[in-house]
């Protein structure tokens, strides 16, 4: 005989089952908003810390703010001032160098935890050094309301964009590196031939191999059809070819030309890097360094610069 409420006891379970099943989603949940908010970004760089520190003041100074916006306007937070404090952030007791961005009367911006009305919206970068080769880098953002003074974390999403910004920079000086040594070792190879009283256009040993050569080895990566721009060499002259033919074949090399509407030159090979001038369609620049999606380049005038791959292209 089935005792009076057994069956209901033995409904419990299922219920208690079923509430279970609602609540724990619920805080595991809230256990991850917790940690996704508020983190920042703690990141080892395997450089020096005077690139690391130029890098960051570089970003700092830049006057943008990315991985947030106001609302649905520009893809990033306009109108940022570099600073030495704000009261955004305690001061910095630990070791390290510190640097601050910040961008007052910023309406509503994303990315942060219940951000709500205009206030003040701030980014530390911490330069700390880590032996001789590394340094450690950290970044926090936050937002905090100009009535309540309520502040607001950052998901992550602008300290990663300042971050990739700070990459992009350390890329650039890298580039620069590598341009000023090839560009040493250039001379070197002048002033070798000419104190043997060899041509220019002679190879040395040290020299890379014509696009002839590299173009019919089995391992070259360029593949047959590769310009000498793009492989990296440039063509020695034929014996049979006049003076004249060799400096125009030289010149489709290392030369390009300003598309339709013109193109700005850049400071460094990213986006929001500074404008050092625009150049107008048909201008005439000498292709320096090479990277996937920029060129370095020197103008006329003897000004150096950045301009996209896309924005250029080869004499007529």
């Amino acid at each position: 005989m089935q005792r009076p409420g057994s069956g209901e006891r033995r409904r419990l379970p299922a219920a208690f089952l079923l509430l279970v099943a609602l609540v724990v989603p619920l805080a595991a949940r809230e256990k991850k908003d917790v940690l996704q908010y508020g983190e920042g970004l703690i990141i080892n760089v395997p450089l020096p810390v005077e690139e690391v520190t130029q890098a960051v003041q570089d970003v700092a100074g830049n006057g943008i703010i990315r991985g947030t916006k106001e609302y649905n306007k520009d893809e990033y937070v306009k109108g940022a001032e570099a600073a030495t404090s704000t009261p955004v952030f305690p001061a910095w007791a630990d070791p390290g160098q510190v640097f601050y961005k910040v961008r007052k009367q910023a309406l509503n911006p994303w990315n942060f935890k219940d951000s709500a009305d205009v206030g003040t919206l701030a980014v530390r970068y911490v330069v700390q050094p880590q032996g001789q080769t590394n340094t450690v880098l950290r970044i926090n953002a936050l937002f905090v309301e100009e009535y309540r003074h309520s502040v607001h974390q950052s998901n992550g999403s602008v300290e990663t964009s300042e971050y990739k910004d700070i990459q992009d920079h350390l890329a650039a000086a890298e580039l620069l590196k590598k341009e000023t040594a090839d560009a040493l070792k250039a001379k070197e190879e002048r002033a070798a031939k000419k104190d043997f009283g060899l041509a220019n256009d002679t190879e040395l040993l040290s020299t890379p191999p014509n696009s002839g050569e590299s173009s019919s080895r089995p391992d070259n990566p360029a593949g047959k059809g590769s310009t000498a721009l793009e492989t990296g060499s440039i063509a020695v002259a034929d014996p049979n070819e006049t003076p004249e033919l060799h400096l125009a074949a030289l010149r489709r090399q290392t030369e390009r030309v300003v598309k339709k509407p013109g193109a700005p030159l850049k400071s460094a090979p990213f986006h929001s890097a500074s404008t050092l001038r625009s150049l107008e369609p048909g201008t005439e620049v000498l292709v320096v360094i090479l990277s996937p999606y920029w060129l370095g380049v020197e103008t006329h005038a003897g000004e150096h610069g950045w301009i996209r791959r896309d924005q250029l292209e080869q004499l007529p």
